[in-house]
């Protein structure tokens, strides 16, 4: 059952996320910079990411050295689908520990629920079915990870997690989150037993060991590596922490307040307990939650309090996981109703919110359909050569990375990307632009895009075509 839902999944994500690329739903950001960071990787270079910026080093945005691993498939399948397809591979891997788990400790019908629950987890499917994102590889190292805490396996509980620390810099953190576990069950257990046990030094050593390497790891990522590689010489999401830095106590205390305001925020933490039928929480596995958790309340971006994006893939395995550790432990669940009512809770979930989530693209006629847009936007981009430098709007960006060098239409010349004052130190030979893509405030508002049009008009760039919103220019 662990294989087959494994594989199910993955061919359930590959093909949501081909159908959506297919019908241009992916942009330069994100999708369009991780192709060029792991094309970099493939031709033996830096991570040099033009969509962020002229000459771009992507290990000064976030530290994510792990990405090399697709650098081999890249170079056999150079495309954005290699990405897509590799993330599906791995999100569905997450399904094949917890399943098996489950299956073991409860047994089959609730390892039908969790590894159904896990593979059209609403988390798991979101990031599945637009771009490619990183964090693709902390899900099933958390989901073994914690299944290993779970079955009291320290050692590869500890080190199923320690690749983290390659995966992105705030996931250092998780790591020191899975030795506090250890070391806290540890104590947990000296005080019901009332005695020290065999092991409880080295499971105390253990965990403390792996909370100060994981601590330590993201303090050099974000104070030392990042700043190093960033054009700023700075960590470059300080800024998205609320507060002017005038006064700590009161940047404490807004933070505390903030921390569950707006009420999104409480939607969230619903979101995420329900498909665990609200038991799974009662697990202490979810402390490997809180540091994700804690950094994305405290956040000023909307975007991470909202139950949508990728943010929320990597809680799911430690969701379930917490789960099948309810589930197997307590004797109130174990027999009777609790438990049937509880594994029926969470795959009504499951059903619903697969329904309002991409996965219903499998059955909608027209995500099988190309629309006619994407067809003109084909025609035109199939106008500009193989090897070409081109300036682009973000949903046509990701069409065109692995055959030319692209940036993003509304970058210019400038201390400030911002605010550009003229074209780019190297000009494109290529412009198009979009002005149907929905993507208008991030990354290019339209105010700035229109004004980057206007430059490269008044430089004498040439019109080739405009023709359903889209329009391509030609350097002189």
């Amino acid at each position: 059952m662990a294989w087959s839902l494994t594989v199910l999944f993955f061919v359930l994500y590959s093909v949501v996320a081909i159908l959506r690329n297919d019908r241009m739903l992916n942009g330069g950001f994100d999708l369009g910079i991780f192709e060029q960071a792991v094309a970099g990787y493939a031709q033996g270079r830096a991570p040099i990411v033009e969509l962020k910026g002229p000459g771009f080093n992507l290990l000064g945005d976030h530290f994510h050295p792990i990405l090399v691993l697709l650098a081999p498939f890249y170079r056999i399948f150079p495309s954005g689908i290699t990405l897509l397809v590799a993330q599906s591979a791995l999100l569905a891997l997450a399904c094949f520990p917890l399943t098996r788990w489950a299956h073991r400790a409860v047994g089959p019908v609730a390892a039908l629920v969790v590894g159904s629950g896990v593979g059209a987890s609403w988390g798991i499917v979101s990031a599945a079915a637009k771009d490619f994102h990183e964090i693709a590889f902390a899900v099933p190292l958390l989901a073994f990870s914690a299944v290993a805490l779970g079955q009291r396996r320290w050692w590869a509980g500890a080190l199923w997690a320690a690749p983290l620390l390659l995966v992105k810099e705030d996931l250092g953190l998780t790591w020191s989150a899975v030795g506090a576990y250890i070391a806290l069950q540890a104590v947990r257990e000296r005080r019901a037993a009332k005695t020290v046990p065999a092991d409880f030094n080295s499971r105390l050593g253990l965990g403390i060991s792996v909370v100060v390497l994981g601590a330590a790891g993201s303090a050099v990522e974000m104070l030392v590596l990042l700043p190093a590689m960033n054009p700023s010489g700075a960590f470059a999401y300080w800024g998205q922490i609320p507060g002017d830095g005038a006064s700590p106590s009161g940047n404490v205390l807004s933070l505390a307040l903030g921390a569950f305001w707006p009420p999104m925020k409480w939607l969230l933490l619903l979101m995420l307990a329900a498909p665990v039928a609200f038991y799974g929480v009662r697990s202490p596995l979810l402390l490997l939650c809180a540091p994700t958790l804690g950094w994305r309340f405290v956040a000023g971006n909307e975007h991470y309090w909202t139950p949508g994006f990728h943010y929320s893939a990597i809680l799911m395995p430690v969701l379930f996981a917490g789960f099948v550790d309810v589930l197997s432990r307590r004797k109130d669940l174990l027999s009777g109703v609790r438990r049937r009512r509880a594994l029926a809770f969470s795959a009504a979930f499951t059903a619903v919110t697969a329904a309002v989530y991409p996965l219903h693209d499998l059955v909608l006629p027209s995500a099988w359909r190309t629309p006619e847009h994407v067809t003109v936007a084909r025609e035109i981009l199939d106008r500009i050569p193989d090897g070409s430098l081109v300036a682009s709007s973000n949903r046509l960006a990701p069409m065109l990375t692995s055959r030319t060098t692209v940036g993003l239409v509304c970058y210019g010349t400038g201390p400030d990307p911002a605010h550009p004052t003229g074209l780019p130190a190297d000009p494109p030979q290529w412009v198009v632009v979009d002005r149907t893509d929905p993507t208008v405030k991030v990354p290019c508002p339209v105010a700035r895009t229109e004004r980057m049009m206007r430059l490269y008009r008044e430089h004498g760039y040439v019109q080739v075509v405009e023709k359903d919103g889209i329009t391509l220019l030609r350097k002189p």
